[in-house]
């Protein structure tokens, strides 16, 4: 029997697909309107409100609890402050990503680690390894649902709510109450724009939500499905754990293993040589790094929008504009006398609306992933493959100043 969100109650109500799929062992819907665009540029345009409740979520307290997640994580848990977040990864010993999660430390000594996989085993068999005794690890992921408030409205509707979204920079955290609830509010998203994460307690579920409609109403605040968030986190150049990459955990073979600096991470890894941690697989990655060993980096690609649109003109049908996104391996060749060499491949494409140009994230050999450099990649035009210019291109695709400006600077923009 599936699992429901503390928010499904409200989400069925509103469902007029009617359509329901699995995360986690709960259900999800893939969009709730039946124009996905208009999902979509809620997170754009105006403001989404995304329930996010199916991620694992963990807590570790007690006085080991930091020395356990410097043994684990890859960026140091010790430059996160109580009241800070940060975005992270960790690693098996031969330094391939096992996950990848947010850690924020929300009380001195107390922190919280979300997480795309069931991982408590894992947490547990190391700090046992570690003879860790001072140090409690539980999972509380049925205690809370989160709730996810993005776009350029976001500010406006919480702001409605709680005083204290006022001081919140970037991946700041702080516990305030919403509606008489308390709640923890995270400035952090996965969609690449201003928003907000909100831990509740899932008795308080109901009566936040029905708060954040409420506040958002003049906003034009939108539900969204995981469809419309998987389409922005591509123009966000976000990483999706089952597409872009996999956990090293379940890989058959090290080609479906990956480290964080293929996965294009190595900011994580900034200031390592002055980082004393023995975190799991410091020495694989310390020797990647060293001898320049990457068998492939995670990048950008820009289709050159002429051939794209030429290549189904020609073959006398119209080329799809409307909603497209896909999760499919597409494969790609490298440019020249042969047509098929093949180079790599894209994990993730989407024809953004937005920036009116196919895009995708795509794995490529190193001498191929400076900025500007050309592949062909592969389209299917009626069943046939054919390939087409693209190029090497900076993430994120879309990175507005909003994301990470003060409130101030939001104020001014009203």
């Amino acid at each position: 029997m599936p699992l429901t969100t503390p928010f499904h109650s409200r989400l069925e109500e509103i469902n007029q697909t009617g359509i329901w799929r699995h995360w986690s062992g709960y259900l999800v819907a893939p969009q709730y309107q039946y124009s996905l665009s208009n999902e979509y540029y809620s997170v754009r345009n105006s403001v989404s409100l995304l329930d996010t409740s199916p991620l694992f979520k963990y807590s570790f307290t007690g006085i080991d609890a930091k020395v356990l997640l410097e043994r684990i994580l890859l960026r140091d848990i010790g430059h996160c402050e109580v009241g800070k977040a940060h975005y992270t990864c960790w690693c098996d010993d031969r330094g391939f990503v096992l996950q990848d999660g947010v850690v924020m430390q929300v009380n001195s000594g107390e922190f919280w680690l979300t997480a795309a996989e069931p991982t408590l085993r894992y947490f547990r068999g190391v700090a046992k390894e570690m003879g860790l005794s001072e140090v409690i690890i539980e999972d509380v992921s049925s205690d809370f649902g989160i709730l996810s408030l993005q776009g350029p409205q976001a500010y406006n509707v919480i702001s409605e709510l709680t005083e204290v979204s006022g001081t919140l920079s970037y991946f700041d955290v702080v516990q305030t109450e919403i509606a008489g609830c308390s709640v923890t509010v995270s400035r952090t998203g996965y969609t690449g724009d201003l928003g907000y994460e909100i831990w509740i307690r899932s008795d308080d579920a109901m009566r936040v939500w029905d708060a954040l409609i409420g506040a958002g109403e003049d906003f034009n605040i939108t539900p969204i499905g995981t469809t419309a968030l998987k389409m922005v986190r591509v123009e966000a150049g976000l990483l999706l754990m089952g597409t872009d990459f996999y956990t090293s955990r379940f890989a058959w073979v090290d080609s479906q293993r990956e480290t964080p600096h293929e996965l294009g991470w190595g900011w994580m890894l900034k200031g390592l040589e002055n980082d004393g941690r023995d975190f799991i697989g410091r020495g694989a990655v310390e020797k990647e790094l060293e001898m320049g060993k990457s068998r492939w980096k995670t990048v950008g690609l820009t289709v050159d929008w002429q051939e794209y649109e030429s290549t189904y003109t020609e073959a006398g049908i119209l080329p799809p504009h409307h909603e497209v996104y896909s999760e499919s391996t597409m494969s790609i060749y490298r440019r020249g006398s042969k047509d098929w060499d093949y180079a790599g491949y894209a994990s993730s494409f989407l024809v953004s609306s937005l920036l009116k140009k196919p895009i995708a994230i795509a794995k490529l050999p190193v001498d191929l992933t400076a900025i500007g450099s050309e592949v062909n990649l592969e389209i299917p035009v009626i069943r046939e493959p054919k390939n087409v210019l693209a190029r090497v291109s900076k993430m994120p695709f879309f990175n507005p100043p909003r994301k990470t400006e003060s409130s101030g600077e939001m104020g001014a923009h009203e």
